[in-house]
């Protein structure tokens, strides 16, 4: 973890230092977290070798396009990153609409609608946890186009980017119906920014306020119990 100083400029405010403060308390079990995210990854990566393959193949059979979606996302220390999934959109989708998914999003392809629900898409992630851009728990990663809004809204949203963007996390099982919260029509960019992310963000801060290792291993077990059902 960067001392305080060492920190980007718009990440050193007084909205950001409390949950900083949690933080730096947790050193070690910083260190832990970054271990469990190698190891377990690796095992996963191996477990999910040939269910990978086959939806790879499933892609590429049911659209043209690559098999990975590679859309530029922030994580720790406001570092852009390209993150893994699996396609599940037309190829160029958010050149061809909204970065985030709507309800009913014609841009989802069959396949597409088979693995988002139980997150299968998400596994190439794994991925970018080995290399450290993700972690398993945490904030999931926004578009860079959001986070250079956050300071407009409420600086403390800074403070999710003290970890790396993760798998999961509360609000992802909270706000698994997302694309129904922000419906249809035009401004949905606005929509999310306005109506979606601040009560997302309420879920994000408090996680960073009671951070602690049995908290995250329940929330892996609570995203477990969320795609099973």
């Amino acid at each position: 973890m960067k001392s305080w100083n060492d920190l980007p400029d718009f990440m050193r405010i007084s909205e950001v230092k409390p949950y900083y403060d949690v933080l730096k308390q947790h050193k070690l079990y910083l260190v832990l977290k970054r271990c469990f995210d190698i190891v377990a990854s690796i095992i996963l990566l191996v477990i999910f070798a040939i269910p990978m393959l086959i939806i790879a193949i499933g892609i590429k059979i049911d659209s043209q396009g690559p098999v990975f979606y590679r859309q530029e996302r922030v994580t720790l220390y406001g570092k852009k990153f390209r993150i893994h999934k699996f396609r599940t959109m037309v190829d160029n989708a958010d050149k061809k609409g909204s970065t985030v998914t709507i309800s009913d999003d014609c841009r989802i392809t069959r396949i597409g609608k088979k693995i988002r629900g139980t997150r299968l898409d998400e596994l190439p992630q794994l991925f970018d946890v080995i290399v450290g851009n993700m972690t398993f728990v945490g904030t999931r990663p926004e578009a860079v186009k959001y986070v250079e809004m956050y300071g407009k809204y409420d600086g403390a949203y800074y403070a999710t980017l003290l970890l790396p963007a993760g798998i999961t996390s509360e609000t992802s099982i909270r706000f698994k119906n997302e694309a129904e919260l922000l419906g249809t029509g035009d401004n949905i960019d606005e929509k999310y920014m306005n109506d979606v992310l601040p009560k997302k963000m309420v879920c994000n801060l408090n996680s960073i306020q009671n951070f602690s290792f049995i908290s995250e291993l329940l929330t892996m077990a609570r995203t477990v119990i969320a795609v099973l059902r």
